[in-house]
Parts: C-alpha cells; structure tokens; sequence
C-alpha cells in the first residue's frame, strides 16, 4: 500500500464512536450548516418507509441533524412514493425535475437531479433498499463534514453479509472497483466500500462534479473528488453493518459493465497502474487492510512456445 494510503487510513478513517452525537449537533449549530438527505427510489415500498421514519424520529424529531428527507422516485410502479411521503418523507418524482431535459434511467440520474430540490449545505445520499436500517448511517457521514472543514466527501464503510456468509457482500467491489481502483486510481485504495450508496458531501463539491448516469456514479464521484480536492479532503466511517437486498449474477454483470465504462473514459486523463491489491478484513481494532501482489505477466499462447510446436511435429 502507498504510504499516502496509509497515513490517510490512519487520519481520514473513523468510527462512530470518534464524534458523538451531542459534538455533531454543537457543531452543526456553530456553523449554521444544514443537512439534506436524499433516498433514490425504485420500488422499494418494502423498505424505505423505515429507513425515512428512522431519520425523521431520531435526526428530526429527537434532535435537530437533519433538515429534510428527499425521496427521488425515478418511476416505480409499486407504493414507493406514497409509503415515503406516509412516513414523513417529501416526495419528488424524477422526470418532475429539470423536465426540458429528458430523463435516462439509472441511480446516477436521480442523485444528480436530487441537488436541485434539495437545499443543504451538506447533502447525503443513504440507498432506499436497507434492512434493519440505523440513523447511524446518516450522523456517522455527516459528522466529519459538520466538524472539519477540511473534509468534503465521507462514505460509509460496513461489512457487507452475503445471506448468512459474513463479509461476502460487495461482488462487484471486490471483482471490479476493487482492482481498478487499486491499479489505476492507488490512491483511493483505502476505501473499504468505495461502491457503497451511502455517503454525504458538500454541495459545494458535488455541484462541481459529472454524475455517471448510472451504476458507475459512485466509482466515478470519486475518482473526480480526487482530482477536485485531493485525498484528504475525501473520509470514510465505520457505520457496522449493512443490509439490503442482493442483485442476481445478470444484473451485478451490468453494474460492473458500467463501473468499468465509468473507469475507462476517466482513464484517459492518464493514470498510474499498481500491480497490486488491498482488501480489508475487519479486526479487534476495526478494519485491517491487506495488500496483495496482482499477476500481470502472461504467458503466450502455446502455439509459440517451441517445446509444444515440436510435440505436435513428433
């Protein structure tokens, strides 16, 4: 791993625990700051009117954190709107926002048009699909940014469980963000869930970003966060543990499939290859990382290798 990588793990890597509620709040009063969170939806009736009641109760109602609750439904067919709104969500619908321009499908989309009906300094993005969903997720990436003003993009970072397999969660991380992250971009290696749809930013950041329109948007938010801002004013924060529903092989090869086209156009600014790879495993002292060599040699079909052409001839 870079040096820079791990100096950043050890100052830009945090844990709930580091910023208590009551600090977060005394800074967000201090500041003047407001916070906007926003679910992208698509039929997840099952699901969001939990997760908008869980924010609305303990960051609204119990204390002052969060200033409003946006749910961009990007055209469901099943409850999903009117679920949100029963639970105290403001609802918007995608192609209500920016009509002149007509919408595409895709996550990256509803987050980019999220930032003109939404109002706060500080807006973060929490994925409508959660179980068991925790108002940690919110304050935990919100923190750093209401009280370090050096910090302008925080995403969360979990363990991922795959059914009843801990830790097996995140394929498409591990089999392509993962790697070209690592090889291309080694300076953001040390996010353990760079993919993951939970994180917060500064709307002075994000309002100077493209949006991928689809999957690739996390991936591509970023690689140009990046080279907006530099490593240190990008963060990460151990939220636990994350729940939600699993996408099958077929829809998981299309995500990577746009993570990829994501890297490749971005790749042409140029880039640094690292033939190696760091993955994470959670500790006694939180996440550890592991750093691994990548196999780049190859070897050459073996109808060039002399010993098997004079095989054949035997």
């Amino acid at each position: 791993m870079l040096e820079e990588v791990e100096r950043w793990l050890s100052t830009r890597s945090w844990s709930l625990t580091d910023r208590p509620l009551h600090r977060i709040l005394a800074a967000k009063q201090r500041t003047g700051q407001s916070v906007s969170v926003v679910l992208p939806a698509l039929n997840e009736e099952e699901t969001v009117g939990e997760i908008v009641a869980v924010i609305r109760h303990d960051l609204m109602q119990q204390v002052p954190l969060v200033d409003e609750i946006v749910v961009v439904d990007s055209g469901s067919t099943d409850r999903t709107s009117e679920v949100a709104a029963a639970a105290g969500a403001r609802v918007v619908h995608r192609d209500e926002i920016l009509p002149r321009l007509p919408a595409v499908p895709g996550k990256g989309e509803v987050l980019w048009r999220s930032l003109l009906v939404t109002r706060g300094d500080v807006v973060c993005f929490i994925d409508a699909d959660l179980r068991e969903f925790s108002s940690d997720f919110v304050s935990g990436i919100v923190g750093p940014l209401l009280t370090d003003p050096g910090v302008d993009l925080v995403k969360a970072m979990y363990d991922r469980p795959l059914g009843a397999a801990a830790g097996q969660g995140g394929r498409v991380t591990e089999l392509m963000a993962r790697p070209l992250l690592n090889m291309h971009w080694p300076q953001l290696a040390g996010f353990v869930q760079p993919l993951g749809g939970e994180y917060a930013a500064r709307r002075s950041l994000l309002e100077q970003l493209p949006f991928p329109v689809g999957y690739g948007v996390e991936l591509g938010m970023l690689v140009d966060a990046l080279h907006l801002v530099g490593l240190d004013a990008l963060a990460q924060v151990d939220v636990g543990v994350r729940k939600h529903r699993h996408q099958d092989g077929q829809a998981l090869g299309r995500m990577a499939a746009a993570i990829y086209r994501t890297a490749q156009l971005r790749l042409a600014r140029g880039h640094l290859v690292r033939p190696a790879l760091t993955q994470f495993e959670r500790g006694p002292d939180g996440f550890e990382p592991h750093t691994y060599s990548v196999d780049t040699e190859e070897r050459p079909p073996m109808t060039d290798v002399a010993e098997y052409a004079r095989r054949r001839v035997a």
